[in-house]
């Protein structure tokens, strides 16, 4: 039987995981693996696993669920094992790291903080402050300009937008770091220059929350800053 893992806990915990659907449905119930001190949490796997909003919704009600009852090892989406067997061999040959791991997410909390910037704002600023663009703009405007000047107002929009990419997201990250700890940096995207995910004690995570606050109302117009938390610590398990 193929088996869907949602998470790894202490034998300790208390594993309330009555009333929870399953991901793939109700058939399924929620069960423990245990080996020891150990204990994953899973249920019977469905033929296939989608990214449909159902089973994720289902994932994420566990490991919140979970996570409020007590430390865990949140495990992403789709992840799956053989048997029980092969569940138990994982369970006794990372005992000494998962146990470890969950010491030190124990009273700790993740937020994850995306920043988003409008690109017509960013435009708008780089026209107020470099002539050299100012110039270019009006010279390629309606498809003016040579050649030579479009390509040179390209270069320059691109590096001054990857500029104020950069410096926005140090601005952020200055004003949270303190507050964190521990911290996961993903690349920046054309979506978002910044996506973080902080690790936050738990009795921290009303200062982290004001400092996030704080730090999205200081951005200028066209910034937006994003913050979801607090979670259970997807990215640091």
């Amino acid at each position: 039987m193929v088996l869907y893992v949602y998470a790894i806990t202490k034998s300790s915990h208390p594993l309330r995981l009555d009333g929870l659907t399953s991901v793939g449905g109700e058939e399924s119930a929620l069960r423990t693996v245990c080996q020891e001190s150990l204990c994953a949490v899973v249920s019977e796997a469905p033929e296939q696993i989608e990214v449909k909003r159902p089973d994720v919704e289902a994932h994420h009600e566990v490991q919140e669920r979970l996570w409020s009852d007590g430390v865990t090892l949140p495990l992403g989406f789709g992840f799956v094992a053989e048997d029980d067997d092969a569940v138990r061999a994982v369970l006794d040959q990372g005992a000494e790291q998962f146990a470890e791991r969950l010491e030190e997410l124990t009273d700790r909390v993740e937020f994850n903080v995306k920043g988003v910037l409008e690109e017509e704002a960013a435009m708008r600023r780089l026209l107020e402050e470099s002539e050299d663009v100012r110039e270019l703009n009006e010279a390629t405007r309606d498809g003016g300009g040579t050649y030579d000047e479009r390509l040179q107002l390209g270069e320059l929009l691109s590096k001054g937008m990857l500029a104020q990419q950069e410096a926005l997201a140090e601005m952020v990250l200055a004003a949270l770091r303190p507050h964190a700890r521990s911290e996961r940096l993903s690349e920046p995207s054309q979506q978002y220059f910044l996506s973080a995910s902080f690790l936050v004690d738990q009795e921290g995570a009303e200062e982290f929350t004001k400092a996030a606050e704080q730090a999205a109302e200081e951005q200028s117009e066209g910034v937006e800053i994003r913050v979801r938390g607090p979670l259970p610590p997807y990215s640091f398990a």
